[in-house]
């Protein structure tokens, strides 16, 4: 055998780029040392503050998921011939419809479903004029700053597809969440911070888990990171008994000497996450506990969000994303759950349960909207109000249940955004007469994603990462996907 050819055939990939000191290897090192999503020069720190493709609207982002989706016709999406046609069977034209459906819960062969209209008053709110739910009175305050969506739709009618969907672009596990993707994108103001934290409340984790904050193909520095307000904000981030912060600065750079004895041996990316999170995790040692007490703010702050200081609240966790990006973290995702009303039981009874519900939110929402506005952070700070998908027309009626609920619905749901660079005042898109259907300016989950990336001041369909062979976006493979401008400034 050809010596020269023997001898290629013993070096593998790894002895290669080891031993390569230009050309491919010296690309990968260049690579792996963080070179930004705009193509600037490499970072040494993959969360240090990067520009986006160009001036962007919107500098943070709070968004508020409602995991369980509200329906939308009590809220929001108000419809005269619903209520006048109230637990009457559904007529001929759309049990046609439901036919050619998959209802998760509604069973067609058990009875013909029946209409079901809202039971709250509804009425015009601000100089918009914008119709909204009586039972969102203090929120109805700030309408004039809102874009109210009702035209919303998705392809998914389960929870935790849905929300993945949502949040990564895909109804399965393994993508990159958007607040991955904007910290990616624009790095963090605050290197003492993660630039992307997660807030829960409401009992549990959404459906789709801890997935819905993934980094997914993205390097793990970039997932968020889920915060607490009760005991440490951050699992482990005390030091345990015994060790003190000199010893932990000691230990730390011991540990940052072995990995980096590892990564000049393997140029593995995720040995040089690990380094950055050890020290990002020091850091946030001191700069965590004091933004996430907020103990420390004013009476009358605490006060307006209606805050109980030390508890799993969503009226704490507003609180607490206003704290975080005035401190400079980029994306602060609020998850609060228990909001399915299938009607099922008193708790998730549209009469009984969606009041006590709404008047967990109604408050907390509007105390932000004010504190950004007084704080001059509205203007660069992007809200989304979303659930996952929407609410049937018809009540479900689950085993004959007496109580008032609804399936869930993927064809049409209502949402709403506010300040970075959204058009306040305005109702956009409009479904049928019964609801059902969108009838006037479909808007898509891509195309939330799209606006929302856009307002970061990135291209949507150049904000790409390569995983797999492909050029992977958060829009998806396709250019279906549309910036709604009709939506902006």
């Amino acid at each position: 055998m050809d010596r020269e050819l023997k001898l290629a055939q013993q070096i593998n990939r790894r002895h290669f780029l080891k031993n390569c000191q230009v050309g491919v290897g010296g690309i990968a090192l260049s690579a792996l040392l963080g070179a930004d999503a705009a193509g600037n020069t490499p970072q040494a720190n993959p969360l240090a503050a990067r520009p986006p493709h160009f001036p962007a609207r919107a500098k943070h982002v709070i968004y508020l998921h409602m995991a369980g989706s509200p329906p939308q016709q009590e809220l929001f999406d108000y419809k005269p011939k619903l209520v006048e046609l109230n637990l009457e069977p559904c007529p001929d034209s759309l049990l046609e419809i439901l036919q050619k459906e998959r209802l998760p819960f509604i069973d067609l062969k058990a009875r013909r479903p029946k209409l079901l209209g809202t039971p709250y008053k509804f009425s015009p709110r601000g100089q918009s004029g914008t119709v909204v739910s009586e039972l969102l009175p203090k929120f109805c305050e700030h309408i004039d700053d809102v874009a109210v969506i009702k035209s919303m739709h998705t392809d998914q009618f389960n929870h935790a597809p849905a929300q993945l969907l949502i949040y990564t672009g895909s109804p399965r596990f393994g993508g990159a969440s958007l607040g991955s993707w904007a910290t990616w994108g624009l790095g963090s103001e605050n290197q003492n911070l993660p630039g992307f934290v997660v807030l829960v409340s409401g009992g549990t984790d959404p459906s789709g888990g801890k997935s819905l904050w993934g980094s997914g193909f993205l390097p793990s520095v970039y997932q968020g990171v889920q915060c607490r307000t009760q005991g440490d904000p951050i699992l482990f981030v005390s030091d345990p008994p015994g060790l003190d912060r000199k010893g932990r600065r000691e230990s730390l750079d011991a540990l940052q000497r072995l990995n980096e004895f590892e990564f000049d041996e393997f140029a593995d990316p995720e040995t040089e996450t690990r380094i950055n999170q050890y020290e990002l995790a020091f850091r946030m040692q001191m700069s965590v506990p004091e933004v996430m007490d907020t103990s420390q703010e004013p009476q009358h702050i605490q006060e307006a969000y209606g805050i109980e200081p030390g508890q799993e609240r969503f009226a704490n966790n507003c609180l607490l994303a206003r704290r975080l990006v005035e401190s400079g973290t980029r994306f602060v995702q609020l998850f609060h759950y228990g909001w399915d009303f299938h009607g099922t039981a008193k708790r998730n009874d549209i009469v009984q349960g969606l009041p006590d519900k709404c008047r967990e939110i109604d408050q907390p929402i509007a105390a932000l909207i004010s504190d950004l506005k007084q704080r001059g952070l509205f203007e660069e700070t992007l809200i989304v109000w979303s659930g996952e998908f929407g609410r049937t027309s018809m009540n479900e009626e689950r085993n004959g249940s007496k109580f008032l609920g609804r399936d869930h619905h993927p064809h049409c749901f209502s949402i709403w955004m506010a300040g970075g660079g959204i058009k306040g005042g305005l109702s956009f898109g409009e479904t049928d007469e019964l609801g059902y259907s969108i009838a006037e300016n479909p808007m898509s989950v891509r195309d939330l994603q799209a606006t929302i990336i856009h307002l970061l001041g990135f291209n949507p369909k150049q904000l790409s990462y390569p995983h797999q062979g492909l050029e992977q976006r958060l829009i998806g493979p396709t250019d279906e996907a549309r910036v709604r401008h009709e939506l902006l400034l």
